[in-house]
């Protein structure tokens, strides 16, 4: 990620859904297609006040000439329920402050497969958790490995928009990106970005519904959750202890002091001899 700093974004924002029909009834999962489960009036008052807030952040943490002229831009799940979390989060914002909107198919939910039958989806669930989260393939559907597959395609291809300018942000302005998506894919996102082990993946917690958690760019040019969100907030979501020392690191630190502050932990992958090349 060698783009100049002056182009990266101020923010990631990642933003799951509203409260849904499947949320509160996983019966609805046997008569409704996954993608076409709505919001329920909850999940869209949810949605409303999650946008208040997040304008409320960004306004009240930007500074400067090119925080004044802060903009939005969006990525969002084709899920009907992420498009309607969008459509009511988009109400706290100005058509002056949103560059652009694009949906992206690569951040859409984890496939558990075509209609889900309640009971079977029950015991498949079950098997999963003896299996491992991360590997476990749903039948007809897809792994968390799977999805880990197309998020980081959608990386590289976000990276791509930064580095060519394809959103078409003024050097003056501030960009905030958000990604409004799923509790599972925002996770598997955050593993590639933060080159988190499948073990570290898999203590982590779900994000509730339209909870948004921000990722800021650092004085040395990393992004941190370090500095809008609290250890304590980290040590809520599952992170472990030196997932949240990394995070403060990156507050100041540079990719060079983050490489001299984290441990290579070759001891969990190698039976290395306790010698030097001379004594061997």
């Amino acid at each position: 990620m060698g783009t100049d700093k002056k182009m990266l974004p101020k923010r990631i924002i990642l933003m799951r859904h509203g409260e849904s029909a499947g949320n509160i009834d996983q019966g609805a999962y046997a008569t409704t297609p996954d993608h076409k489960i709505p919001l329920t009036e909850e999940g869209r008052a949810q949605a409303r006040e999650a946008g208040r807030k997040m304008r409320a952040l960004i306004a009240a943490q930007s500074g400067g000439a090119c925080g004044e002229n802060w903009r939005v831009y969006f990525y969002v799940s084709p899920y009907e329920r992420t498009r309607t979390t969008l459509r009511e989060v988009g109400k706290a914002f100005s058509r002056r402050r949103v560059i652009g909107v694009r949906e992206e198919c690569r951040i859409r939910e984890q496939d558990f497969g075509n209609f889900q039958v309640e009971e079977r989806m029950r015991v498949v669930k079950e098997t999963r958790e003896r299996f491992g989260r991360f590997f476990y393939r749903f039948p007809e559907g897809e792994s968390a490995s799977d999805v880990y597959d197309r998020v980081s395609s959608f990386l590289e291809s976000l990276w791509r928009d930064v580095d060519m300018n394809r959103h078409q942000v003024d050097p003056s302005s501030e960009l905030n990106l958000v990604i409004v998506s799923h509790g599972l894919t925002s996770r598997v996102f955050l593993m590639k970005w933060f080159k988190w082990t499948v073990e570290e993946f898999e203590r982590l917690n779900n994000l509730g519904n339209c909870e948004f958690r921000v990722m800021e760019l650092g004085a040395g040019g990393e992004y941190t959750f370090g500095i809008h969100h609290t250890e304590e907030e980290m040590l809520a979501w599952g992170m472990s202890k030196g997932m949240i020392d990394d995070q403060m690191v990156r507050v100041n630190g540079s990719r060079e002091t983050l490489n001299d502050c984290c441990t290579l932990q070759l001891d969990e992958y190698l039976d290395l001899l306790d010698v030097t090349d001379d004594e061997e």
